[in-house]
């Protein structure tokens, strides 16, 4: 593996952590493609590998949260209970599947969860709806837990960018609470989803506990920004971010699926 090709990855792990401690996601939408187009690893070893860097710099990212009393621990631990559940058994299912495949599926679920975090919640009247901080209804957590564990764990994305509209949209948790208590599932989920894979992918360690120190640098940077990103700024800025790696994965992944079709 060429040395510069190296510190590139190494320059854009700190992004990484950044967008980790920032929006409470996007850490796998950034690093799965990464690993792939810069550093040359199979689909399925760039998957593992992510759920390995996102979930272990999500850990320190919620220990800072945390002190800033921006995560939910009741609805952050069934959750990340329910979901390393489903994580599991996406990253068992994850190992068998074509590469491909798994990319154009990354791409497709990030597109379709970035629209509602653009749009935000609407009221009859047509004003947006204003969250309210506590706690989730526990079968509700579950529930989503669940569903939502088995396709990050699937497609090896620690979950963020299904997670933070979970909790902000459907619970209601404040945007900046949101990421907070997204950061404590993805690494219980991460780790799951990580297990599972391991069943039948090995992984070049030192690349990725390097990528992982890096990151870890980022996730404070983004962690004191993120208390002071407005609300409404911090959700669109999450869904457009979403919305353009989607659309980026999607252009290069689906001239292979073409192919792969054709031949």
């Amino acid at each position: 593996m060429a040395a510069h090709l190296i510190a590139i990855s190494l320059v854009l792990a700190v992004i990484v952590g950044v967008s980790i401690g920032l929006l409470g996601g996007g850490g796998s939408i950034l690093t799965v493609p990464i690993l792939t187009y810069v550093l040359g690893m199979p689909a399925q070893e760039a998957i593992a590998a992510s759920l390995f860097i996102v979930g272990t710099t999500s850990i320190v990212g919620t220990i800072n949260h945390a002190r800033a009393g921006r995560v939910r621990f009741k609805t952050g631990v069934l959750f990340g209970i329910a979901g390393m559940v489903g994580a599991f058994g996406g990253g068992f299912l994850g190992g068998f599947i074509p590469g491909v495949i798994l990319m154009v599926l990354f791409a497709l679920m990030m597109i379709a969860t970035a629209t509602p975090m653009i749009r935000g919640r609407k009221n009859k009247d047509g004003t947006e709806v204003t969250p309210k901080d506590g706690e989730m209804e526990i079968f509700k957590i579950v529930l989503d837990g669940l569903a939502v564990g088995f396709v990050t764990g699937l497609v090896g994305a620690g979950g963020g960018f299904l997670i933070v509209p979970v909790l902000n949209m459907l619970g209601g948790l404040p945007m900046a609470v949101a990421v907070g208590t997204s950061l404590l599932v993805i690494s219980m989920k991460s780790f799951a989803g990580l297990g599972g894979y391991l069943f039948s992918v090995s992984l070049n360690w030192p690349i990725v506990l390097a990528f992982t120190g890096v990151a870890i640098i980022g996730s404070f940077i983004g962690t004191a920004l993120a208390g002071k990103v407005p609300e409404k700024s911090l959700r669109k800025g999450f869904g457009y971010f979403v919305l353009l790696m989607g659309f980026f994965v999607l252009i290069q992944e689906v001239p292979s699926l073409i192919s792969s079709f054709a031949g």
